[in-house]
C-alpha cells in the first residue's frame, strides 16, 4: 500500500524554462523539465512529498497558479527565471499565499549580467538555491521537507 502523502508542494517554473535541454546548454546544462519533473517527484515519494510541477511563460498565469496554491500547497519552489528580476507581482503573489517559498536557479545569476543581480522574490524566500543546475531544485525540494518537518515516506 503507497504511503498517502501530507504535504503536497507547488514547484512553479517561469518563462522559456520548456527549452530547457536545448536553450543554452552550456548555461542552463541539458536536463529538460521533464526530466527534472520526473526526478522530483520520484525524490517528493521517497521523503513524503506530493508535487505539482508547472511552467508558465506568462506573468499572469505565474501569478494565478501562486494564488491556487493557497489552501492547496503547503510551500512554493519557484524558478521565476527571467520574472526574478522585473516582477513585483509575483512578489506580491507570494506574500499573499502566506506559504514558505525556496527560489531556485539553475544558474548563478551573481556570475552572469548586472541586471540578473537583483530578485524581487529573494525578498521573502526563505532561501535561495543557485548555480547548481538542476540539483538545486533536489536541494530546494529537500530543504522544504525540513521547513516542514515531513518524515522520509517508509
Amino acid at each position: 500500500m503507497a504511503k498517502r502523502l501530507k504535504h503536497s508542494i507547488l514547484v512553479l517554473n517561469g518563462p522559456n524554462l520548456n527549452l530547457l535541454g536545448t536553450r543554452e546548454p552550456e548555461v542552463y546544462g541539458r536536463d529538460t523539465l521533464a526530466d527534472i519533473a520526473a526526478g522530483l517527484e520520484r525524490r517528493g515519494a521517497e521523503i513524503g512529498l506530493g508535487i505539482d510541477f508547472q511552467q508558465w511563460n506568462g506573468e499572469g498565469e505565474m501569478v494565478t497558479a501562486i494564488q491556487a496554491a493557497r489552501g492547496t500547497r503547503a510551500g512554493i519552489i519557484i524558478n521565476p527565471a527571467a520574472y526574478t528580476h522585473t516582477s513585483i507581482a509575483l512578489l506580491d503573489a507570494l506574500l499573499a499565499v502566506e506559504l514558505p517559498v525556496i527560489e531556485v536557479h539553475l544558474s548563478n545569476p551573481h556570475k552572469r549580467e548586472d541586471y540578473r543581480h537583483k530578485s524581487y522574490v529573494s525578498r521573502m524566500a526563505q532561501g535561495v538555491i543557485c548555480g547548481f543546475g538542476s540539483l538545486g531544485y533536489y536541494l530546494a525540494l529537500d530543504a522544504m521537507s525540513h521547513i516542514l518537518d515531513v518524515s522520509p515516506a517508509k
